[in-house]
């Protein structure tokens, strides 16, 4: 078929293609070469071109629905969280530009200063306060394969199957390499050593595929946890997760973005001042914040289900859970 993908189009798709296989990249072509054609057939202008050719639209369109073969059996979702979604954050979004964009985008750099990427980053810190949706908006922005596991879903009644899981995880992202593998709740993992033989089993499983015998290479490990003292502090060495990163509760410019966030996807009264909003949710989460948006919401329905707008912010601010606020 006739495509009009130049050089630099083919090379911003063959970034995109982490551990995809022969197979894999003839069914991104074949299913793309479907929509040209069916996009092709749907024209009825003038201007329609004498026969179907495949674009780097096409292509682009196609690419989030062909999944890697590595990655089909732990392939858990492909986020839809991009930075601007998170309110404030910069910091921590800089951060983690560095830890896990730079190195591959700037492998040169790396190699000629002598320098080595982190193995793995911990996100910690109270509880609704982004660290999984963080990790999600990092694998989008950078383009990277994202695999991830639950914690306390890890574990398994059966002695050595937990164990199993963690090796399979990370062969996986060996191979869909680069790839982010992200451990919500790592603490049901990597909680210090105890007389629990099973636990302990995990977690050395855990340590030996972080910095073991065979190299983690394109892979890094993003962790987040509410309880980082309950770690084991082998965890946290170097060559592990050697990059500690603290995600607090929001200020009130991160309270601000949240809610013109929230409000950008809302038919809102004209007029509601999100600065108010903002300094009287002082002390609350970022999911705190979003749920006071979504229970006024619903706070509009139930007094008028044919209301036009959303309005009584405050009025969240003296009921339910937000009354400590």
């Amino acid at each position: 078929m006739p495509h009009s993908l130049s050089p630099s189009d083919v090379s911003a798709i063959a970034a995109r293609t982490h551990g995809y296989v022969g197979a894999d990249l003839s069914s991104l072509i074949r299913e793309s070469a479907s929509a040209a054609i069916q996009r092709w057939h749907d024209d009825s202008s003038p201007s329609r071109p004498g026969a179907p050719c495949l674009t780097n639209a096409d292509v682009l369109a196609i690419l989030p629905t062909i999944r890697p073969s590595a990655m089909r059996e732990v392939f858990v979702e492909t986020p839809a969280v991009r930075w601007q979604d998170i309110g404030g954050q910069e910091e921590i979004k800089q951060k983690l530009r560095e830890c896990v964009e730079w190195p591959l985008t700037h492998r040169d750099t790396f190699n000629r200063l002598g320098v080595e990427a982190p193995r793995g980053v911990l996100l910690y810190g109270p509880p609704g306060c982004s660290k999984t949706m963080t990790a999600k908006a990092l694998a989008t922005e950078s383009g990277i394969n994202f695999i991830a596991v639950k914690g306390p879903e890890l574990l398994n009644k059966y002695v050595g199957e937990s164990e199993r899981a963690v090796r399979e995880i990370f062969r996986k992202a060996r191979a869909a390499a680069p790839s982010i593998v992200f451990f919500d709740e790592i603490d049901a993992l990597g909680s210090s050593r105890s007389d629990d033989m099973s636990h302990n089993g995990v977690l050395t499983s855990l340590l030996n595929e972080m910095d073991g015998i065979e190299e983690l290479s394109g892979v890094t490990v993003v962790a987040a946890t509410n309880r980082p003292d309950v770690l084991d502090s082998a965890l946290m060495r170097p060559g592990r997760l050697d990059r500690i990163l603290f995600v607090g509760a929001p200020d009130l410019e991160t309270r601000k973005d949240i809610f013109r966030i929230r409000f950008s996807t809302m038919a809102v009264e004209p007029g509601v001042d999100v600065e108010e909003l903002a300094y009287l949710a002082e002390g609350c989460s970022g999911a705190e914040v979003a749920s006071i948006c979504q229970d006024a919401a619903l706070t509009a329905m139930n007094e008028d289900l044919d209301a036009p707008f959303v309005s009584r912010f405050q009025k969240q601010f003296s009921v339910g859970h937000h009354e400590a606020y």
